[in-house]
C-alpha cells in the first residue's frame, strides 16, 4: 500500500496551527475571559484545537487545487467568525448568537456604531489567512496528492475526537453542569472555544425552534402558581393615585444611574434630573434587565414584566407571539396607546411586536421632519424629536398612554458643537470621554420637554416616568470608570453599575427617594396599580414598587441576582456592605432557586408562545390545541 506521508498535505497542518495559536491570542487581548487558575488557562489554550482539526480535516478528502481552496475558504471563513466576535465584543462585552445574526434588518441603522468599532489593525486578525495564501501562491503543487489513505484519516479523526472529548472532560471538571448554563456565554467560550460554542449555540437554536411546536397550557401551572405565590398586594394609598390620568414614559439611551448629582468638567452632568428628581419618587437602585436585544429587550421587560432571552431579541425572535402586554391591558381599560420613536418602523422589528403587544399607533420616522440639520448619529435629535411629538400628543384622544424612545445619547455618542452643554471628560478613552455630552444633552431635551408639558395643560393631566433602558458604558470600559469613580471596578461594582435611574412623576405628590432593590420587571404591575387597574390574574414576574410587601429581589439576565443585602455575580456572592465576598452560606444560596426558576418560567413562555393559552380572566384554557 502507497502510504500518504504527512508532508504530502502540510498546509492543512499549517492552516490549523496558524488559526489556533492566532485564536488563543484573541482570546487573551481581545476578550475579558477571566482565568482564575492553570487548568482554566490550559482549557482556554487547547479549546480551539478538536473543531479546527475537525472543520480543515475535511480537506484531507480533496485533491490537489480543490484541497487548496478548500483551505483558503475555510481559514478566511474562520477568521471572519472570529472577528465578528471580536466587534461585537468591543460594544456589548458579549458573543454573538445565531438569533441576533437574524437581526440583518438593523443593520442598515447601525453604520455609525459599527465604523467607529473597526480599526486599520484589524487586518492582523487575518494574518493567518495572508500567509495561508501566500503560501499557496509560492508552492501551489505542494499538497497536491494522489491518493487518501483511509487508515491515516480514521486516525486523525479519533484523534480529533480524542481531544474534543478531554477537552470537554477538563471544562465539566472545572465546571460542573456547563451546557445547562446556557446564559453565561463567557463561560461556554472559555471552557468550549468560540467555533464550538457556535455549534452549542446552533443546537440551542434549533431546540427553541421545536418548543412552540411542542408546547402545551399544562406547562402554565406550574409558572401560574409560582407567580401566585409571589404576588404582592398593591398599596391601598397608592393604588389608583392616577385613575384617569395619561401616561408618559420615556426610555432613556444608555443613561446608567452614576450619572445622577454627578460632575463632569466641575458642572452638572443631569442638572435637570437631579432637581426633577426632587418633585417626584426617585429609585436609586433600579437595574437594568436586558441582554443582547438592549433597547428592544427593556421595552420587552417593561411592558411584559417577563424577562428578555439570553440570546438574540425577543422582538425579533417571537414577534408574533400572544402577550399580554400593558398597552393591550389599557385599550381594555380606555386608554389609547402609541409609541413615538423618531426610527425606521422595522428597526428592532418594532412594527410587528407593537401590534403583538397591542399598541393603537406607532409613531415612527415617517411622522417626523428629519433631516441633516435636525439629525445626527442615529437620527433625529431628543430636542426636535420632543418638539415635534408634543403635537402628537396634543392630537390622541385622552387618556393616552405614550412611549417616547430616545436616540441621541446612543453609542458612539455624537453630537455637534452647537449641541454641547458641556465639554467632553478628559481621558484616553474616546467612548467615556463622549459619553458625557450626550447624556447633557438628553437631560436639556427632557427639561424642555417638560416645559412644553406645562405650557400645553398636559403637565398636570399626566403621570410622567423616566427610566435607563440599559447601559451605556461596557466592562470593556472598566479602567476609565474606576479612574472616573475614583475606584477599581470589580465585578460587585460592575454589577452596581448596571443600576438605571427610574423616576416616577404623579401631579400632586412630593418627591421621595425610595432604596429597595427593583428592576424593569416591577414596571408593568406598578403603571398598572398606580391607574387603578388590578394585575393578580397577570402572567407577571415583577412587583409593585410601592407595595408594602414590595420583597427586595433583582434578577439580571446573565443569572446575576442583588437583593437587600447582596451581590451574586459570576459565581460569587458579594456583601454589598462592604463589596467583599462572602462565604456566608447562607447570603445568596437562598435566592439561587428562585433566580433559576424565574429566569426558566419566563424562558419557557417565551419559547413556547405560552400565552396563548391563557385567557384574560386568568384561566387556563381547557382546549391546549388553540
Amino acid at each position: 500500500m502507497n502510504k500518504l506521508k504527512w508532508s504530502k498535505f502540510p498546509l492543512i497542518a499549517i492552516a490549523i496551527v496558524l488559526l489556533w495559536i492566532k485564536t488563543y491570542i484573541v482570546y487573551k487581548t481581545s476578550f475579558d475571559i477571566k482565568i482564575e487558575n492553570w487548568r482554566q488557562e490550559f482549557i482556554l489554550f487547547i479549546n480551539p484545537l478538536s473543531f479546527l482539526m475537525f472543520i480543515f480535516g475535511i480537506g484531507l478528502f480533496l485533491k490537489g487545487k480543490s484541497q487548496n481552496r478548500f483551505i483558503i475558504t475555510t481559514s478566511f471563513l474562520m477568521s471572519a467568525v472570529l472577528f465578528s466576535n471580536v466587534v461585537f465584543y468591543r460594544f456589548f462585552n458579549d458573543f454573538l448568537t445565531i438569533p441576533v445574526l437574524f437581526q440583518t434588518s438593523n443593520m442598515a441603522d447601525l453604520g455609525s456604531s459599527v465604523n467607529e468599532l473597526l480599526e486599520w489593525k484589524d487586518l492582523l486578525y487575518f494574518t493567518d489567512f495572508f500567509l495561508i495564501v501566500a503560501f499557496v501562491l509560492r508552492r501551489p503543487t505542494l499538497t497536491e496528492q494522489k491518493n487518501r489513505n483511509k487508515v491515516v484519516i480514521s486516525a486523525y479523526y479519533l484523534l480529533t475526537a480524542a481531544i474534543a472529548f478531554f477537552n470537554l472532560g477538563l471544562a465539566e471538571a472545572e465546571r460542573p453542569q456547563l451546557l445547562t448554563r446556557t446564559f453565561d456565554r463567557e463561560m461556554l467560550v472559555k471552557n468550549i472555544g468560540t467555533y464550538n460554542y457556535h455549534i452549542y449555540d446552533a443546537f440551542l437554536q434549533s431546540k427553541s425552534s421545536a418548543q412552540r411546536a411542542l408546547a402545551d397550557g399544562s406547562e402554565l401551572v406550574d409558572i401560574e402558581n409560582y407567580v401566585r405565590a409571589n404576588y404582592k398586594r398593591p398599596s391601598d394609598d397608592m393604588f389608583g393615585i392616577a385613575k384617569g390620568k395619561n401616561v408618559i414614559l420615556i426610555s432613556m439611551e444608555s443613561t446608567q444611574s452614576f450619572v445622577i448629582n454627578q460632575e463632569v468638567n466641575g458642572q452638572e452632568i443631569t442638572p435637570f434630573l437631579n432637581q426633577f428628581i426632587k418633585e417626584s419618587y426617585y429609585f436609586d437602585n433600579f437595574y437594568h434587565q436586558t441582554a443582547q436585544g438592549k433597547t428592544s429587550d427593556s421595552e420587552f421587560i417593561v411592558e411584559n414584566s417577563l424577562y428578555g432571552l439570553s440570546r438574540g431579541a425577543v422582538f425579533f425572535t417571537h414577534s408574533e407571539n400572544e402577550y399580554r402586554a400593558t398597552p393591550e391591558i389599557l385599550n381594555e381599560n380606555g386608554y389609547y396607546t402609541a409609541s413615538l420613536h423618531a426610527n425606521n418602523k422595522s428597526f428592532w422589528n418594532r412594527d410587528l411586536m407593537y401590534d403583538s403587544l397591542g399598541y393603537t399607533r406607532f409613531y415612527a420616522l415617517g411622522d417626523y421632519d428629519v433631516d441633516e440639520t435636525n439629525s445626527i448619529g442615529w437620527g433625529l435629535k431628543d430636542i426636535p424629536f420632543f418638539e415635534q411629538s408634543v403635537d402628537h400628543l396634543l392630537n390622541m384622544p385622552k387618556p393616552f398612554y405614550s412611549k417616547f424612545i430616545t436616540l441621541t445619547n446612543h453609542f458612539p455618542f455624537e453630537l455637534g458643537e452647537e449641541d454641547l452643554y458641556i465639554q467632553p471628560y478628559d481621558s484616553t478613552n474616546k467612548t467615556v470621554n463622549n459619553y458625557f455630552p450626550t447624556v447633557r444633552y438628553q437631560d436639556e431635551a427632557l427639561k424642555l420637554f417638560i416645559e412644553e408639558l406645562k405650557e400645553n395643560g398636559l403637565y398636570e393631566e399626566s403621570i410622567i416616568i423616566l427610566y435607563g433602558d440599559h447601559y451605556g458604558i461596557s466592562e470593556n470600559h472598566n479602567k476609565t470608570m474606576g479612574e472616573f469613580l475614583g475606584k477599581e471596578i470589580t465585578p460587585f461594582e460592575s454589577t452596581q453599575l448596571q443600576r438605571v435611574p427610574l423616576i416616577i412623576h404623579i401631579p400632586g405628590q412630593e418627591g421621595k427617594v425610595i432604596h429597595n432593590v427593583s428592576g424593569q420587571v416591577d414596571l408593568k404591575p406598578t403603571i398598572l396599580h398606580l391607574l387603578g387597574i388590578d394585575t393578580k390574574q397577570n402572567i407577571d414576574f415583577g412587583s409593585d414598587l410601592f407595595s408594602k410587601d414590595y420583597t427586595e429581589f433583582t434578577l439580571l439576565r446573565d443569572g446575576s441576582f442583588i437583593t437587600k443585602d447582596y451581590v451574586y455575580t459570576k459565581g460569587t456572592c458579594y456583601d454589598k456592605s462592604t463589596g467583599e465576598a462572602t462565604d456566608s452560606a447562607d447570603a445568596c444560596e437562598p435566592y439561587m432557586e428562585k433566580a433559576k426558576n424565574e429566569l426558566e418560567y419566563s424562558d419557557k413562555i417565551v419559547y413556547g408562545d405560552l400565552l396563548r393559552f391563557y385567557e384574560k380572566s386568568g384561566n387556563i384554557k381547557k382546549d391546549t390545541n388553540e
